[in-house]
């Protein structure tokens, strides 16, 4: 495409995303702009944008200006016209496409898009959101604003820079993994909470592993003690079942996250296992279809106090497995991964895909590692189901780990 075509694609995607969003406003029946006023303001804001390249800012700061006199017309009381509060959402989204316009006529047509398509949608999806809004009860609230204790005010104030022994105490891209963890946790605690005893034992054990398949694990064997019903022993072992694969996609997750140049070498070993699991949660799915329970209720995993236990236990791991490599070399990994793995799988997981993305630690052996964490973690799950749970869960759980332990060494003889 020639210079000479470029503005007549900027003022047509002006002229797109600004339709988009004023028949949104047409078919809500706004007062204040539809159809015609949004395409109309987004062409404005392209020529002021155009016109900017010759001006400077001046073009655009007095285009602003305009906009918002236009706006406060248009809001002064008048004969005939309603005198209940509207609102300021149509006002708000004009002086967005306003902008939207800008960008466009400047040449950043991929974030005008962006931004316009994503200003429709919030717009569209109003009784949505607001329903949502109304089920999120304080405790939910609570746990977002944690999180933004967590991600928007202590990390950026952490310095980035490496510290300690072997180089492996950073504490922006430790607090960074907290983030990460507390992120994953979070959404599955706000979504687990949102559905409450909605939440069936598939979609229970899938948030439950997300959130904590370890106290998914011990909450399931709990009530089976005290149902003690044949057919609650079945959905539990389904709801522990589901949250233990589960760990697999989230440990593919982590990885593709944190070791991207290394993930040829590290994947094969948990994305086999994945499948192993899958293929034993389609089975149970199949023999318990039909029946339903709510899954064990969760704690809030954005609280500040569990985000600096794990934050203690990343880096206690991180430097466990740098000195074990140091000093014993690979074999003494596969230790320090049974010890880690026997309660958590993300610190032993990220420490891991860490060094092996600064090409400390080879991608197949990052993977072994992190494969052998991973059946610790099993084991320690299926014996707290055998010291917590009924004697029924306790044989159909043993039967289904042991199954994935003997695929996981089939693995590390094979690969």
């Amino acid at each position: 495409m020639g210079p000479v075509d470029q503005p007549f694609l900027n003022f047509g995607i002006a002229l797109g995303v600004g339709l988009l969003v004023g028949l949104q406003r047409e078919r809500a029946a706004s007062l204040t702009a539809g159809i015609r006023t949004f395409p109309l303001l987004t062409l404005f804001g392209a020529l002021c944008g155009h016109f900017s390249k010759a001006t400077g800012n001046f073009a655009v700061s007095a285009g602003l200006v305009a906009v918002a006199v236009l706006i406060w017309i248009s809001n002064l009381p008048r004969p005939g016209r309603a005198t209940d509060d509207p609102g300021l959402t149509t006002e708000v989204a004009m002086l967005v496409m306003f902008g939207v316009g800008v960008l466009a006529g400047t040449g950043d047509r991929a974030l005008a898009v962006v931004l316009g398509a994503t200003t429709a949608v919030l717009l569209h999806l109003r009784p949505e959101l607001h329903s949502f809004a109304a089920r999120i009860g304080d405790t939910e609230m609570r746990a977002v604003m944690q999180f933004v204790v967590v991600s928007l005010i202590v990390l950026p104030v952490l310095p980035d820079q490496d510290w300690g022994p072997y180089g492996v105490f950073n504490p922006r891209r430790i607090w960074w993994m907290v983030v990460l963890i507390t992120g994953i946790s979070l959404g599955s605690y706000i979504g687990y909470r949102w559905l409450g005893h909605r939440a069936g034992s598939i979609l229970g054990g899938i948030l439950g592993g997300l959130i904590s398949s370890t106290a998914t694990t011990v909450a399931t064997a709990r009530e089976s003690r005290t149902q003690g019903h044949p057919d609650s022993d079945a959905l539990g072992s389904l709801v522990i079942q589901i949250a233990g694969t589960v760990v697999f996609a989230r440990v593919l997750i982590l990885v593709s996250v944190t070791a991207p140049g290394q993930l040829s070498g590290i994947l094969p070993y948990p994305a086999l296992m994945l499948g192993f699991m899958v293929v034993l949660s389609g089975v149970l799915i199949w023999t318990t279809r039909g029946q339903g329970a709510p899954a064990a209720a969760q704690s809030n995993p954005a609280e500040l106090k569990l985000a600096l236990t794990f934050a203690a236990l990343f880096v206690g791991v991180l430097f466990a497995v740098a000195a074990a490599k140091a000093r014993f070399g690979d074999r003494g990994l596969y230790a320090i991964a049974v010890l880690s793995g026997l309660t958590d799988m993300d610190a032993i997981t990220l420490s891991t895909a860490r060094l092996a993305q600064r090409g400390e630690l080879d991608g197949p052996v990052a993977g072994r590692v992190i494969l052998v964490a991973s059946m610790a973690n099993l084991l320690f799950k299926a014996g707290a189901v055998a010291v917590l749970g009924s004697q029924a869960l306790a044989r159909r759980v043993a039967l289904l780990f042991g199954a994935a332990c003997a695929a996981g060494a089939l693995l590390l003889a094979v690969l």
